[in-house]
């Protein structure tokens, strides 16, 4: 049996299109501040992050097509990462310095991106693609958890 072609309205198009768009500079923030970072663990948080918004950017896609994806129930793929201090709250270290702004920044961007997600699902009228929009701000709202244990870890927020 072949999938069900969802013929989506303009303002459903426009937000997909929106949403593409922020994906796409989640994309290339994990991508840089990754190569920015100082400290591995950091690096390593923002390739796993900037892995999931190409998985989301996918999707994304797939709906642009008219296909409504099956989305994985429960909670997203592997168990959040726990960070070891880097660095100690109070500390005057450059590279601190530059690892806050650049987790302050993705953690601003994260709750601008959930908050996107979470307008869209209301904007839509198949079940499927609301769940699939649902399921992506979810996992946004993990990137976001994880930003903020790392920087709970290593005294950057308070």
């Amino acid at each position: 049996m072949g999938e069900v072609i969802i013929m989506l309205t303009e303002k459903e198009t426009m937000f997909l299109n929106d949403l593409k768009n922020q994906e796409k500079l989640c994309i290339d923030k994990y991508t840089r501040y990754s190569s920015q970072a100082h400290d591995g663990q950091l690096k390593s948080l923002f390739s796993q992050i900037a892995g999931a918004e190409h998985t989301h950017l996918d999707t994304l896609n797939k709906m642009l097509s008219g296909t409504a994806p099956s989305m994985a129930q429960g909670k997203s793929k592997g168990a959040a990462p726990q960070f070891t201090s880097t660095y100690s709250a109070g500390e005057n270290d450059a590279n601190m310095k530059d690892d806050c702004y650049l987790c302050t920044d993705a953690l601003a961007n994260e709750k601008h991106v959930s908050s996107v997600y979470d307008t869209s699902v209301f904007e839509f009228s198949d079940p499927k693609m609301r769940d699939a929009l649902s399921h992506i701000q979810k996992e946004e709202q993990e990137h976001g958890k994880m930003l903020y244990d790392y920087m709970a870890a290593n005294g950057m927020y308070s």
